[in-house]
């Protein structure tokens, strides 16, 4: 080798050496910036626990913060279980759009060809709101969670709430807007009822409930063992974090880890885990769940109007990452349990819990979607 190849070699190696020394810096900074968020989230934003579960090419990756109970000081099980909220509906949205792919749901058809004469009170018209209204909170439907005291519920956590009389309880009221779906003035309005409906079309469509095309269609297909429909069930099945709530800005903790999640139904009643949630949201934005058609509907989305600039498809929602690029996923908020999740195309997931709803800051879950969104950016790195 001549004197000149060994100074080129030299240089070449001096050159890697320091890329590698950057991209490990990097690494280890997107991980300390991970660990300060998971303690801010018990520290300073009050939650009396996190977990966060990320799943990229370099396999699954687990951080807890706090605790799983606030009596014992038990550590939240890395494994846990817990209530995903709204979190539920890109499940059932799923349903839906796979319906569609088999030509027995139309997303354009009105609601009252599946519900005749359900939406049908104080100008909320199922004539001329569509299946795609209600997946894409464009129907102007009320929510019913306006009106529901959530004191009653705390009143009395274990009772059943039946799934009509809660779309009937947002139907007593008139529209927000008109429907419509991206037509100049027409509007977006998170509105839980929407699901409620749509659940209810699943069931006329099918013959079965709701949970059990979830079940069938999309829970065992891929094996999500720590995810549940539970129905009636007031118990969280398996490893779990108590779920709190405070009544009161100055009151102290509740535990609710125990109540009947009929009361959110198909607009948020499921059980899951960080992992098993990640494997579905891997599974949906890959194309694995629907067909590209239904895949495209689902991901065709309009603004929300939010500072952050959320945009809203059809049950799954997409937000910028601050490394460049969007993800895909959705938010929860149910008695006991504040969660987050969200998915890139290129294979890495992110799901993060934190153990208080209601009663948790604004800036609780601003840090909670700044968790995900910096484990997301990390696995680009």
């Amino acid at each position: 080798m001549t004197k000149k190849k060994r100074g080129l070699l030299a240089l070449a190696m001096a050159a890697v050496v320091t890329l590698t020394g950057a991209t490990t810096t990097r690494a280890d900074a997107d991980q300390a910036g991970l660990n300060r968020l998971m303690e801010r989230l018990t520290t300073v934003d009050g939650g009396p626990g996190a977990l966060l579960h990320l799943r990229d090419r370099h396999g699954d990756t687990v951080l807890t913060s706090g605790v799983a109970d606030v009596d014992s000081r038990a550590p939240i099980p890395r494994d846990s279980r817990f209530r995903i909220g709204s979190m539920t509906k890109p499940f059932v949205a799923t349903v839906v759009l796979q319906l569609v792919g088999e030509h027995r749901v139309s997303l354009d058809a009105p609601v009252d060809r599946y519900l005749p004469g359900v939406v049908d009170a104080n100008g909320n018209d199922g004539r001329v709101i569509t299946v795609r209204h209600l997946l894409q909170h464009t129907s102007g439907v009320p929510d019913y969670l306006t009106y529901l005291d959530p004191r009653e519920v705390l009143k009395d956590p274990l009772a059943h709430h039946d799934m009509r009389d809660l779309v009937n309880l947002a139907l007593a009221h008139p529209p927000t807007f008109d429907p419509g779906t991206g037509r100049p003035g027409a509007e977006w309005h998170y509105s839980n009822t929407n699901y409620l409906l749509a659940g209810m079309i699943i069931e006329k469509v099918t013959g079965h409930t709701w949970a059990q095309e979830v079940r069938r269609r999309v829970i065992t297909p891929l094996g999500l063992r720590a995810t549940s429909v539970p129905d009636d069930a007031s118990t969280i099945p398996g490893p779990h974090p108590r779920g709190y709530v405070r009544p009161g800005r100055d009151a102290p903790l509740m535990d609710l880890t125990a109540f009947n999640p009929s009361v959110a139904g198909p607009s948020g009643g499921m059980i899951s885990s960080g992992a098993d949630f990640d494997r579905f949201l891997g599974a949906l934005v890959n194309g694995r769940l629907l067909r590209p058609a239904q895949l495209r509907e689902m991901t065709r989305t309009r603004p929300t109007g939010d500072p952050d600039d959320r945009e809203y498809g059809l049950g799954l929602e997409s937000r910028p990452l601050p490394c460049g690029g969007l993800y895909w996923g959705h938010g929860g908020d149910i008695f006991g349990y504040e969660t987050v999740g969200g998915a890139t195309v290129n294979g890495a997931q992110a799901t993060v819990m934190v153990n208080l709803d209601p009663g948790g800051t604004d800036a609780q879950s601003d840090d909670m979607k700044k968790v995900v969104q910096t484990a997301l950016c990390r696995t680009s790195r």
